[in-house]
């Protein structure tokens, strides 16, 4: 039981190292792949007020669930391809379509 408790604890370690973000889908017309846009807020070095900066990041959807405009759950992971470094964890809210 010692051995199986130690591996767990490795395998959580891992896990917590990894990044995980909250985005909103804006692409999902690639297949298994959707483009996900991630807000931070920075302050501004000299004005002090905050600044919103985005990122896009290409992550893995593995059985093409998610639509434009959902807010999504992402995890860091291995190099998938030449741009997907992120995998789909949960969808948190899906949008409504009209």
């Amino acid at each position: 039981m010692t051995v199986q408790n130690s591996q767990e604890e490795v395998r959580s370690e891992q896990s917590a190292s990894q990044r995980i973000v909250e985005g909103r889908v804006v692409s999902n017309k690639m297949n298994k792949t959707v483009v996900i846009r991630v807000e931070r807020k920075v302050k501004h070095p000299l004005y002090g007020k905050y600044v919103r900066r985005f990122s896009k990041m290409y992550a893995h959807d593995e059985e093409n669930t998610c639509r434009i405009g959902d807010l999504v759950l992402i995890q860091q992971s291995r190099p998938l391809s030449k741009t997907k470094r992120w995998k789909l964890i949960e969808i948190i809210k899906r949008e409504e379509q009209q």
